[in-house]
């Protein structure tokens, strides 16, 4: 059987339902992101297109990256991917996104994911060092000093993996809108230096990008909600990947600034990933008596992450490791966890998630009663205990209606029809720009 990807099947029993994770080949029901068999792209391409406006959205996040256009007076995700590539040593070739991931399991040293964060960084900031102690692949001091990437011997920057697989990606919408693409809003996160974004502006120029503006993450899930010219305050809850920050913006008179922000970098959903790996290692070895054989972390791992998913929408998983484990081993190991049993594991993320919450609120000078609106972003919004804290500490629920895994794509999609730019947008910067510009002030007007 093969130790691929993660298949999930529901079960009911009379007192709760729960879910069995196991190991198969998965499915997708979307475009897929490695492999581009021909019948598949060749029914896209005949699909009916509605008006392309130009340009595409996209969120290149730490852990996924996604892309949305505008169809009609509605934005769309039409490209949502794991952000890894894969570097096939045998074939000499590259996989992308979901088949990429699946790599990390048999080639954990050539396959590349987070390549975000690494962009624009000296290998001796602290966030790198930090980093190359959480992934499997090498990081390399370049002679200048900057953070590089060594697979197989040979060393190179991290921003031409980040133009591939921004490259994959704008092939892909291509092949979905039947035109070519060239221009591209792209989001990026609040806390980055001017060096970072110049460097990710650089790898959309390489994926084959001429034109390409940059606005901040939160910015985009402001646009995406459509509370843009109307006089509030708003808090911006983002959990992602492998990152959280929370801000308050304030709107007012058609202008849009931040007063207030917290940013975690080293705080997102694969910290509970990690939770519930230690536990399935720890109830693995309770039972059988031996340690989770380390060539099997990864794959574990993986099927972690799909749990802490279905834990969002079951009151309790079993999952089975048979063969992730011991592919040749025929007897069953079965672990079950309970979701107030995930909440109670994960209770010191939950705590870490608050405090910077409160603290956000003490800096600008605000109560909970103040916020007008909170949104949701990122795909760890969808987890009850997360949602709970964020009602509990701004005393709202969150605004719905909005995927939180897609309000950055759809916000980038949208800016210009939302009237974020003002005037001929590609006539007003004529060059590839961040904007607002990370060195300067954070307000921005809006026509």
């Amino acid at each position: 059987m093969a130790t691929c990807g993660a298949l999930l099947r529901s079960l009911r029993r009379p007192s709760y339902r729960y879910l069995t994770v196991t190991f198969a080949r998965p499915f997708y029901s979307k475009v897929p992101f490695g492999g581009f068999a021909e019948n598949v792209m060749e029914t896209i391409k005949r699909q009916t297109k509605a008006e392309f406006d130009g340009h595409i959205g996209i969120h290149f996040g730490a852990t996924n990256i996604r892309v949305a256009v505008m169809e009609g007076k509605s934005a769309k995700v039409i490209v949502d991917s794991p952000a890894v590539m894969a570097l096939e040593v045998d074939t000499d070739t590259d996989t992308f996104g979901a088949d990429a991931k699946l790599c990390a399991r048999t080639h954990p040293t050539t396959t590349i994911f987070g390549i975000q964060r690494l962009l624009g960084r000296k290998f001796d900031d602290p966030l790198i060092q930090k980093e190359m102690k959480m992934v499997p692949y090498k990081i390399v001091k370049e002679p200048k000093g900057d953070a590089w990437l060594e697979v197989n011997g040979k060393q190179f920057p991290p921003t031409p993996v980040s133009s591939l697989i921004l490259a994959n990606m704008k092939e892909i919408a291509e092949s979905y809108i039947g035109k070519s693409v060239s221009k591209a809003i792209l989001t990026i996160p609040r806390e980055i230096s001017h060096a970072q974004s110049k460097e990710i502006l650089k790898a959309g120029g390489g994926a084959g990008l001429d034109r390409i503006i940059a606005i901040n993450e939160p910015f985009a899930a402001v646009i995406s909600s459509g509370m843009i010219n109307k006089k509030r305050l708003i808090a911006v809850f983002d959990l992602g990947g492998r990152k959280f920050n929370v801000s308050i913006l304030r709107m007012s008179k058609g202008c849009l600034d931040i007063i207030s922000e917290k940013h975690d970098a080293f705080l997102g959903g694969e910290d509970f990933d990690n939770v519930i790996m230690e536990y399935l290692s720890n109830e693995f070895k309770r039972i059988e008596g031996i340690d989770m054989p380390e060539g099997r972390l990864i794959a574990i791992r993986q099927v972690a992450e799909q749990g802490k998913i279905q834990l969002s929408s079951f009151s309790g998983m079993v999952f089975d490791l048979t063969y992730a484990v011991d592919d040749s081993d025929k007897k069953h190991v079965y672990i079950t966890l309970m979701r107030s049993k995930f909440e109670h594991l994960v209770n010191h993320l939950i705590e870490r998630i608050r405090y910077l919450c409160e603290s956000c609120l003490k800096g600008a000078g605000l109560t909970a009663k103040d916020v007008d609106e909170v949104l949701l972003v990122g795909g760890m919004a969808r987890v009850p205990k997360v949602q709970e804290v964020v009602a509990d500490i701004f005393g709202r629920s969150p605004r719905s209606g909005v995927n939180p895994d897609e309000a950055a794509a759809l916000g980038a999609a949208a800016a210009i029809q939302a009237g974020w730019f003002g005037g001929d947008v590609w006539e007003n910067f004529p060059k590839n720009v961040t904007f607002p510009n990370v060195d300067s002030e954070t307000k921005v007007e809006f026509a």
